[in-house]
């Protein structure tokens, strides 16, 4: 997915755990993990809201866009991008 969470190093700046984020935050360590670990399909904004909140950020700060790899699709045989 080209959205890439970048809440790992906003955790790092805030020296911070999961877990304390997390209760600040008012979400399950659980979904805080789904979403940190970029397996989530979607983020409330009142949540990103709250994250950006306890972690003094922009929502740029946790959150960009990356194009996918083009060289990992496969292409018709002769066919170039």
């Amino acid at each position: 997915m080209p959205i890439v969470v970048d809440i790992d190093v906003m955790l790092a700046r805030r020296k911070m755990s999961v877990g304390e984020l997390a209760e600040r935050v008012g979400i399950t360590p659980a979904n805080l993990a789904v979403l940190k670990n970029g397996r989530a399909k979607a983020v409330r904004f009142t949540t990103l809201a709250a994250l950006c909140e306890v972690l003094e950020c922009q929502p740029g700060d946790l959150l960009r866009w990356e194009a996918e790899n083009l060289a990992d699709e496969a292409t018709p045989a002769g066919h170039h991008l």
